[in-house]
């Protein structure tokens, strides 16, 4: 099926009238494939009659508020797409085929009023109100989105697949922009004309609207501060916070700089960093679904994958990368073997982690834990130093070329996979012996 309409309802057999019929119309001249489920909520009036009448399905509302209708709403839908909109005619159905024609420029398409081209004719104090209020949510949780509260939507069905929704009111609107853009999903908006309702009385309650929007924001702000979103990497180097930013961008200096000419490149974990972001040549592999979405969609190359075993051909890569990922996983031997496996005879492995030996970090950690809740620091599982990260490359062969430090906390080091007529040699200097010897 092409699309499902989505539509809870309170009451509404007045408009659902003029509605349904113009929405059947509209689907069908566009040759679609289609289905309009009715989640209502208890009407009184004939509602449930009206809809049936003109070849909806409908579901009666099991739990209770505005969220659950749309919960389960998109639960029952069947379409490849999925489009809600209020059933009180304050959108437009003949709208309904500008969002079809503009589903390939984003997972999700909203009928905005506050984009350049869009209008919200209602009252002079609800829509400052609105528009105080969409800007506040777009900074408070940043997001490229003018429009966070419009309900009238084009969703492709992916967004939905494993999305905790939990919001109870209308809330709910925002929540599920802010979850499926944490999760990698792209968002446009297109400008739409708004008009107040035909017929009855909105179910909206200001006040309640409100303290309901609060309390969904702040747990939304954490979301979006945390490692879980998709563009946290990216994020970080361009932080408010000035020592946040200066480290990642120190990071990406020493990183680019030293693989940028050295051919095909592999940069493990990259998550959603700027550096896989610069580099030519490059592909990166991620763990995290949301991540690696995020950066396709941005033309990267990435690939989901496993650290302990990289689904590559033996010796594929000029250069190797690995930063700030071997302390988020349990060790073992085989991270290393499979860096060493994909590298060619030659290569340089850049690998980079918290130094667990210096006093640096170990105030560093706990200030950054503190500033940034839900952060990297509770993922770091596997403390490494520079004598023992040295020790295990060493073992596996690798050749000590030279290192770094971001503020003396973070190591950054350059290792060679030696050529073929180097491994016949009877040793290899590791970084301890290098420092040593200095």
């Amino acid at each position: 099926m092409d699309v499902s309409v989505v539509l809870p309802v309170l009451n509404e057999s007045e408009n659902l009238r003029q509605l349904l019929p113009r929405l059947n119309d509209l689907l069908r001249h566009q040759g679609l494939s289609f289905e309009v489920v009715i989640v209502d909520g208890g009407s009184h009036d004939d509602t449930v009659k009206v809809a049936s009448a003109f070849g909806a399905r409908v579901i009666a509302q099991q739990g209770t508020g505005f969220g659950a209708a749309l919960r389960e709403g998109l639960a029952a839908a069947k379409g490849e797409y999925i489009i809600t909109l209020d059933a009180d005619m304050s959108h437009d159905p003949g709208y309904v085929a500008k969002m079809w024609r503009a589903r390939r420029q984003a997972d999700i398409i909203i009928a905005s009023r506050y984009v350049r081209g869009g209008v919200a004719y209602t009252s002079t104090l609800r829509r400052v109100l609105s528009r105080a209020l969409n800007s506040a949510l777009r900074i408070f949780l940043a997001v490229p989105v003018k429009d966070l509260s419009s309900g009238f939507r084009l969703y492709h069905r992916q967004v939905f697949e494993n999305l905790d929704i939990e919001g109870i009111n209308f809330e709910v609107q925002e929540e599920i922009l802010i979850k499926a853009y944490c999760r990698g999903f792209t968002i446009a908006e297109i400008p739409f004309t708004y008009f107040p309702r035909d017929q009855g009385r909105s179910h909206a309650r200001l006040i309640r609207f409100g303290l309901d929007l609060g309390r969904s924001a702040l747990k939304l702000w954490r979301l979006r501060n945390s490692i879980a979103s998709a563009d946290y990497d990216e994020r970080a180097f361009y932080s408010w916070i000035p020592m946040q930013r200066w480290w990642q961008r120190r990071r990406h200096r020493v990183i680019t700089s030293w693989a940028r000419a050295l051919g095909r490149t592999l940069d493990i974990g990259c998550g959603s960093s700027v550096i896989i972001q610069s580099l030519n040549h490059a592909i990166g592999l991620e763990i995290d679904a949301g991540k690696t979405r995020y950066l396709s969609r941005r033309g990267v190359n990435v690939l989901r994958g496993s650290a302990f075993a990289l689904p590559f051909k033996d010796e594929t890569f000029d250069c190797v990368i690995s930063s700030q990922v071997i302390e988020h996983i349990p060790f073992a031997e085989s991270l290393f073997t499979e860096m060493w496996r994909v590298l060619r005879p030659g290569g340089t492995l850049i690998i980079g982690t918290p130094d667990y030996a210096t006093w640096t970090w170990r105030i560093v950690e706990p200030i950054y834990g503190f500033v940034i809740p839900g952060g990297y620091r509770d993922e770091h599982i596997t403390h490494y130093t520079r004598e023992s990260l040295s020790q295990i490359l060493s073992r596996n062969r690798f050749i000590y070329e030279d290192a770094t430090y971001v503020f003396s906390g973070e190591l950054i080091m350059r290792w060679r996979k030696p050529t073929q007529t180097a491994l016949s040699l009877p040793a290899v200097a590791t970084d301890a012996q290098s420092q040593a010897a200095s």
